[in-house]
């Protein structure tokens, strides 16, 4: 949940729930008061020009996304029940956005204080959904590479419904001790300081980085790995034919990059809140840059869609097909989903 704000002094508000919140004021170095609001202003306004971008282009996206599965493959296998509810997670994830926009750019938080509190939970639910459902679809995949006839029934969409549907929940927990915390008396969305960041922010930072990122990467990374080389192992064990090496292929691809992605945008900004703790003036240059990594961890959430079209020509064609109903050219393209559905990729891995 990154909501913050930062005026003229560069207070650096709240970061995802049990993040961030440090008043970082600017030394006396000669400019006058005017000059650094200005260049605060020009910088907040453009990171608030940004968020509005990622919003539009991550809502659009996963939305496609999402339609595609419903529409074109009806959520028929496993890894189709996981990539929807990852579009979800990664959509509704957006719809805080343009709040926080506002809030950077006037550091000010004129929405009431149950508005924050919804918008920080909403944004702290759908952050840990997103997560959790990638680790569980690259857990299904590699179960079902290294022992398809063994995990068949694990391998199954109402399996992975039943996943699904504990995840959601889940992933209110880790979110529940910032949602009592919330507070908009500073005039900013942010969890009061004096309530809780003295004694439980660095115990809430550690707990969020391990649950929201150092064990579920490091399942995905081991996941990946075993499955990569069972995918090799087999291909030359038992060659295959050509159509079905590409599929695979292709699956895996889609998944390592969406799991590089994951830990590119979200590293630096534990990294950033790690520092943090053991520097507790960092200076305004470093407030400016814990909301550049605030804002990459966002991206993620909106690049996904376009690593799976770059990745899978399963995605390609059917965001071809929803977009491009009459006058768009798209040759060789068989758009019949009755035949060219996201079963063949599963298929060829389990």
């Amino acid at each position: 949940m990154e909501l913050q704000g930062v005026g003229p002094e560069e207070e650096l508000g709240a970061g995802r729930p049990f993040y961030n919140t440090v008043s970082i004021t600017e030394p006396n170095d000669g400019h006058s008061w005017d000059e650094n609001s200005s260049v605060s202003f020009s910088f907040n306004a453009i990171i608030a020009a940004l968020y509005v971008v990622v919003c539009v282009v991550g809502l659009g996206g996963n939305a496609l996304v999402m339609v595609a599965m419903l529409k074109l493959d009806q959520l028929g296998t496993a890894t189709t029940v996981y990539i929807f509810n990852l579009a979800l997670a990664d959509g509704l994830f957006m719809v805080g956005l343009p709040f926080i926009a506002y809030q950077n750019l006037r550091s000010h938080w004129p929405f009431g204080n149950l508005t924050c509190c919804l918008v920080m939970v909403l944004d702290g639910i759908n952050q840990f959904t997103s997560v959790f459902c990638l680790t569980a679809m690259s857990i299904d995949r590699c179960l079902a590479a290294v022992n398809p006839l063994r995990f068949s029934q694990w391998h199954s969409p109402r399996r992975a419904k039943v996943v699904i549907l504990l995840l959601w929940p889940l992933s209110l927990l880790p979110v529940l001790p910032m949602a009592i915390h919330i507070s908009t008396d500073s005039g900013l969305c942010t969890p009061d300081p004096h309530a809780f960041f003295d004694s439980w922010w660095p115990f809430f930072i550690t707990y969020a980085f391990i649950l929201g990122f150092a064990l579920p990467f490091s399942i995905m990374i081991v996941s990946f790995v075993v499955l990569a080389v069972t995918l090799r192992s087999r291909r030359n064990n038992n060659p295959q034919s050509q159509e079905r090496q590409r599929l695979e292929g292709q699956v895996t691809k889609m998944v390592a990059a969406v799991t590089l992605a994951f830990g590119v945008c979200w590293l630096p900004f534990y990294a950033t809140n790690f520092y943090v703790q053991q520097s507790p003036d960092p200076g305004p240059a470093f407030g400016r840059a814990f909301q550049f990594m605030v804002f990459l961890s966002y991206s993620w959430s909106c690049a996904n869609p376009m690593l799976y079209a770059c990745f899978s020509e399963v995605f390609r064609k059917h965001f071809r097909t929803l977009l491009c109903r009459r006058g768009c050219w798209t040759p060789h393209i068989d758009t019949n989903t009755e035949t060219f559905n996201l079963h063949n990729a599963d298929s060829s891995v389990a």
